[in-house]
């Protein structure tokens, strides 16, 4: 399974990748935002170091908006995956964008339908978001696992990115549903390493360890 970070903070998205668990990075205005910064500051910073792709979303609401903005945040990186909203313009654009070789990440999808017609627009990624889902009543996760199943059904070749991820529960189900990514916050990424019972053995190997008595000198032969 692969670790998308989900934030625009350059300094948390550093430490991850220097843990080893960054394969792409995905944003969006409100992450931005957050960090007063410009925007494509941000993404260039990102992509000095993170190879993986990194999600730079589109504002425009309309095909030919989507399209001009689709163009222009792609010229940025070499490893951008432009994000478009789940509408029939989005996936207008969508399809266009397989066409001129331009990699896309489906946002804002919330069904197994809206799935299956990001997969058949040619999408590279498709994003569920099943915090929000969990945030109006629904079991969000429930959705994955039909997901996944659709496209081993038909072959699609777009990857699917569990994203709103709000607790380590979440990233565990993603993964025993076969999502092939789950973007991954850097607070729930911090609790997924935390357990209690690492801690306190850590703390028992320590004060064990200092029970041992030092080794004796070796004697020493006269000639």
């Amino acid at each position: 399974m692969k670790f998308f970070i989900d934030t625009a903070n350059v300094q948390a998205i550093r430490e991850a990748h220097d843990r080893g668990m960054v394969d792409g990075v995905t944003t969006n205005p409100s992450l931005v935002a957050k960090e007063g910064r410009g925007f494509k500051e941000i993404v260039l910073e990102i992509a000095s170091f993170v190879k993986g792709p990194i999600s730079i979303e589109v504002v425009a609401t309309d095909y030919e908006g989507m399209m001009r903005e689709a163009r222009d945040l792609n010229g940025w990186i070499d490893n951008a995956a432009i994000k478009i909203p789940m509408t029939w313009d989005g996936l207008k654009a969508v399809r266009k964008c397989a066409d001129e070789g331009i990699k896309t990440n489906v946002t804002l999808c919330f069904s197994p339908n809206q799935a299956l017609l990001a997969a058949k627009a040619g999408a590279t990624f498709m994003s569920p978001f099943i915090g929000r889902l969990d945030d109006v009543g629904h079991v969000g996760m429930d959705i994955i696992p039909d997901i996944v199943q659709i496209y081993s059904n038909y072959g699609y070749k777009t990857e699917i990115i569990v994203a709103s991820i709000r607790h380590p529960v979440h990233v565990y189900e993603a993964a025993l549903a076969g999502a092939h990514i789950a973007t991954i916050p850097p607070d729930v990424l911090d609790k997924m390493v935390k357990h209690p019972l690492t801690d306190v053995g850590i703390e028992k190997f320590l004060a064990d360890y200092k029970k041992i008595p030092p080794a004796a000198e070796p004697k020493k032969h006269g000639r």
